[in-house]
């Protein structure tokens, strides 16, 4: 819609013009129609307008024929055509794994187990590709992979015959992780714990020997980094915090070689602290468990300069976690 100023500055209303001083009233005319009346005259807006009614009647016609470009199958050159890819055999996939395996091709290996994990699920053959998948993840270093195909075996074949191995892949998962012991342990503390439920729940399988093995080894670790910490409160003569270390490592991990270092430097801690009491304790437990250690004669050298002898008090904390549990 719109409206226009001559050159000369009269505004056109309704064929006349009108002068500067004349009060405007604006006629909004069409600007398709306006360009015909003034090109063609008179005679040249009634034949837009014939035209236009024409263009009008046929757009029903032409929008009938264009129906097909709203297909968008029609978008493309080839026309989309639905298909249907049948299943690769669960023995071929199986096998192709296998042979994954052997060529040492374990990333390669845990996409045809997943394949046939995920086209037979709720099927023996679910259970034995969800196992190898494990397998093949753990042998390829993908070992938060391997950790969770292990957890979704263990929570859907509760009563599987080889429940055992994926407890030890999982296990092993863990155990390949373990940094030293200036850094969080929190992989060796899991590592444990599965390894210790495969020696209780599978004590006859073929994994439970080695299980027992890298329990012990775990417990090494985790009892190296309360030593180390326990140590660190020591040279600070925090000594109170030092013994709640030193007896975290015989409560829980008194079957490892830190055991003896731990009675000594609680023989240490105690005699600093003025607890005559229970430094003998701790040196008589050291000296009767391990009686060439070298840590027992530190220990001894210690009671010695103050003028005391190695006694052990039956009432002590100390006495009482060995004999609960059947050491000395």
């Amino acid at each position: 819609m719109g409206w226009r100023i001559d050159r000369v500055g009269a505004c056109h209303i309704r064929g006349r013009f009108r002068t500067m001083d004349e009060p405007l009233r604006m006629t909004f005319v069409p600007v398709a129609l306006r360009n015909c009346s003034t090109r063609f005259g008179g005679s040249g807006l009634r034949r837009f307008s014939r035209l236009a009614v024409v263009a009008a009647l046929t757009l029903p016609v032409a929008a009938c024929g264009s129906f097909d470009s709203l297909d968008p199958s029609s978008w493309f050159a080839e026309k989309y055509e639905p298909k249907v890819i049948p299943d690769v055999p669960s023995t071929q996939l199986y096998n192709q794994g296998l042979a994954n395996i052997q060529r040492n091709n374990f990333d390669g290996a845990a996409k045809k187990f997943s394949q046939l994990e995920k086209q037979d699920q709720y099927t023996h053959w679910q259970r034995k590709a969800l196992l190898m998948e494990a397998f093949s993840q753990y042998r390829s270093g993908h070992y938060d992979d391997a950790i969770g195909s292990t957890q979704r075996y263990i929570s859907l074949f509760t009563k599987a015959p080889d429940l055992d191995y994926a407890y030890y892949i999982e296990a092993m998962s863990y155990y390949d992780q373990i940094p030293d012991v200036t850094r969080d342990q929190e992989r060796a503390e899991k590592a444990s714990t599965l390894f210790a439920a495969i020696v209780e729940k599978f004590p006859k399988s073929q994994y439970a020997d080695d299980a027992r093995y890298k329990l012990n080894v775990t417990r090494d670790q985790l009892a190296g980094r309360d030593m180390m910490i326990g140590r660190y409160y020591l040279k600070r003569r925090d000594y109170t915090a030092a013994i709640n270390r030193f007896r975290d490592v015989l409560a829980k991990y008194q079957t490892t070689r830190h055991a003896e270092e731990a009675l000594m430097r609680l023989t240490e801690a105690y005699l600093a602290l003025g607890i005559v009491n229970e430094a003998q304790t701790a040196a008589a437990v050291l000296g009767h468990n391990y009686p060439d250690s070298v840590w027992y004669k530190d220990a001894y050298a210690r009671l010695k300069q103050g003028g005391l002898e190695p006694h052990e008090d039956p009432g002590s904390w100390i006495s009482k976690t060995f004999h609960k549990l059947g050491v000395g």
